[in-house]
């Protein structure tokens, strides 16, 4: 997909634990740094305060686009359609359907920003809910989970589309060929797992993708299989615990160590610049990390506690998703399951 013009994004100001201030600066520094062009959706005056704070836009693409009402972390998804449909994540996904921007970015609630890509932009057809995708990283480069929380509870034919969905991030955004496929299940045998696991492995096997069947937990890090599949609460749980992983071993390992504070405090410096997932967040890629799959358009959810760096590599995985066309590359791949029955 070729663009002569810079990819224009959406960001949701008043979206995260930091917002508007940390939001509004990662913009900024944003269409000072990546060459896209920015509109803030929020509360014109915050928005615009911010920005004076910070010295203004001196010439750069940024826009701000007013917005009343902003949702909460507790407010209930359904209050974005119901009395909220002014809010800044709503009308920031409403100016992708209008085609106004290219892309949408928040790092507010995850269900206001799902309900809203869902009602306001819309599905895919031969998706019937949207998936959230993470690279692992890490440990594992070349692996993708996915659902990583947008559903608890999968229908077989909804894991497909997702693995679908899975191995166009793969091609488009990691760069791997022909991705490896895999179910999460309890054991390698068909007969294992869930029923909706159990259901889904022959729909994987004709499905025509490089299905290698189930993997348990042990293989997850191995790289035997680049896209794993499993539902949102079992991703979202998984995800966390990997995440969480590296900070618990530097600590573990001060610990074992506070008799000896030259090696304690070379610890420190190893596990903040080398342990390979001593940092690893779907906040620090510029790659698949937070997109949501399924929608006809492109959502970047990002993680509440969102620093302004975090929303420059929010913005930067939006770019360069547009720039790979993921969402033409998802149609044409449902498209042709849909016409051979397999969806």
């Amino acid at each position: 997909m070729l663009l002569k013009r810079k990819v224009h994004v959406a960001v949701d100001a008043m979206g995260g634990d930091y917002a508007p201030g940390e939001i509004v600066k990662g913009a900024l520094w944003a269409a000072q740094k990546s060459d896209v062009e920015i509109t803030l959706v929020g509360s014109s005056q915050m928005v615009g305060k911010e920005l004076s704070g910070l010295g203004g836009v001196d010439g750069l693409p940024i826009h701000v686009v007013d917005a009343k009402d902003s949702v909460g972390e507790h407010d209930s998804p359904a209050v974005v359609i119901r009395r909220k449909s002014n809010s800044s994540i709503a009308v920031g996904a409403k100016l992708v359907k209008q085609g106004k921007v290219d892309g949408l970015v928040s790092a507010g609630s995850t269900g206001a920003s799902l309900v809203s890509a869902v009602q306001f932009i819309g599905m895919l057809d031969g998706m019937s809910r949207p998936a959230i995708a993470a690279p692992l990283g890490g440990f594992a480069h070349d692996v993708l989970l996915m659902d990583a929380g947008a559903n608890v509870d999968c229908k077989p034919y909804q894991l497909l589309s997702f693995a679908v969905a899975g191995a166009v991030c793969a091609e488009k955004i990691l760069r791997i060929p022909n991705p490896t496929i895999a179910l999460l299940s309890t054991g390698a045998e068909e007969s294992k797992g869930s029923e909706a696991v159990r259901e889904s492995y022959q729909l994987f096997k004709d499905s025509g993708l490089n299905f290698i069947g189930n993997i348990e937990g042990h293989d997850i890090l191995s790289g035997r299989a680049n896209v794993v599949i499993c539902d949102g609460l079992v991703g979202n749980i998984l995800l966390k615990f990997y995440e969480s992983i590296g900070g618990y071993a530097k600590d573990w390992i001060k610990r074992k160590l506070k008799r000896q504070p030259l090696l304690k405090a070379m610890t420190e410096f190893f596990f903040s610049r080398l342990f390979p997932i001593a940092q690893v967040s779907y906040e620090g890629e510029d790659e698949a990390g937070g997109l949501l799959w399924g929608i006809n358009g492109i959502v970047r959810i990002g993680h509440g506690a969102s620093r302004a760096e975090n929303v420059v590599h929010a913005i930067n995985s939006v770019k360069n998703a547009v720039e790979a066309d993921i969402v033409g590359s998802l149609k044409a791949e449902l498209g042709k399951l849909k016409q051979q029955g397999k969806l």
